[in-house]
């Protein structure tokens, strides 16, 4: 009991010390971004963060659910995304915009049932399902546009979702209220509470009689759906889409839920870590960029991250299981 006493007390210390640290952190890359470049505090530039940290930021609310699950990665998220940004343009002139939209998002939530059924149910290795599912995915969707580059017929809704509210990007609104009920269906409901137990002990949590399977499969049908919402989103804003529209936002969302403190085993993170690690993940790489470091770099320091954070757990995980 006394040992559990200690491990308790030093979770809390160790998880404030890391809300601290990445406080810290982002301070720290906001005080530099403002003194090395005086474009850093513009408005436009923060609007561009802005938009760009939204697209990224629903996808970074799913992926956090499959690692609090103990589902390592999905590796569909960019095939997903190219998906839902072809239908959502490819499909405008036959029905429309919004229907257009509702099934590009279905479609991307029938990828994720996919990979949740090989991995919830079928116990097939998450990297191999979620790299062979979004690649058949994606191949159909090429077919079936011809593989050529889509463009939107549709300016109204390109203005609607470029628009803004109050000064605030129409994206950023849809991302802060995904956040929001992402936030609370992990900590404040029965299937979040499933998701925490799943993650942290499988079979403690199968043998409580937790629905494992069905929790597992549902985490990855969270992330295809959010994958597909941004693909969509993402579309929409560029008014153009093609297969590698997706390229990197897996390795973005990935980078952000594990750098936010989300262990990447399982069993322990929340939605406002994941954004906050994305928040300090944006501002670094905008900070990159206004200083014109070149792009093998840019991946070098992400890369850096990923390691140390993972690094990270993993020693606190050994220690704690001491």
């Amino acid at each position: 009991m006394k040992s559990g006493d200690r491990f308790t007390r030093g979770s809390k210390a160790v998880e404030a010390l890391s809300k601290a640290g990445l406080l810290i952190a982002i301070l720290a890359v906001v005080l530099y971004g403002s003194i090395a470049n005086a474009a850093f505090f513009s408005t436009g530039n923060f609007l561009n963060v802005l938009t760009s940290m939204s697209i990224v930021g629903i996808v970074v609310v799913g992926m956090t659910f499959v690692l609090v699950v103990g589902g390592l990665a999905d590796l569909s998220v960019p095939a997903t995304i190219a998906c839902g940004a072809i239908l959502s343009l490819g499909l405008q002139p036959m029905i429309g915009p919004v229907p257009s939209f509702v099934v590009a998002v279905a479609l991307a939530g029938a990828i994720g049932l996919l990979n949740g059924m090989l991995v919830g149910y079928f116990g097939v290795n998450p990297i191999i399902a979620t790299l062979g599912v979004g690649t058949i995915g994606l191949g159909i969707v090429q077919a079936a546009v011809g593989g050529v580059i889509v463009y939107g017929t549709n300016p109204a809704s390109a203005e609607l979702v470029k628009g803004r509210l109050f000064g605030i990007p129409v994206v950023a609104l849809i991302f802060a209220a995904i956040a929001i009920v992402g936030h609370f269906v992990l900590s404040r409901s029965f299937w979040g509470r499933w998701t925490l137990a799943t993650g942290g002990n499988y079979s403690a949590a199968e043998a409580s009689a937790v629905p494992v399977r069905a929790v597992k499969a549902g985490a990855f049908v969270i992330t295809g759906l959010a994958a597909g919402i941004s693909g969509g989103l993402l579309g929409l804003t560029l008014q153009s889409a093609r297969p590698l529209v997706g390229t990197g936002y897996e390795f973005s969302a990935i980078t952000a839920v594990v750098v936010g403190g989300v262990s990447i085993i399982g069993g322990f993170g929340s939605v406002p870590r994941a954004i906050a690690g994305l928040v300090f993940v944006q501002l670094l790489t905008n900070v990159m960029v206004l200083e014109g470091v070149r792009t093998p770099v840019q991946g070098f320091v992400l890369g850096t991250l990923i390691v140390c954070a993972v690094g990270m757990d993993a020693a606190l995980r050994k220690r704690g299981g001491a």
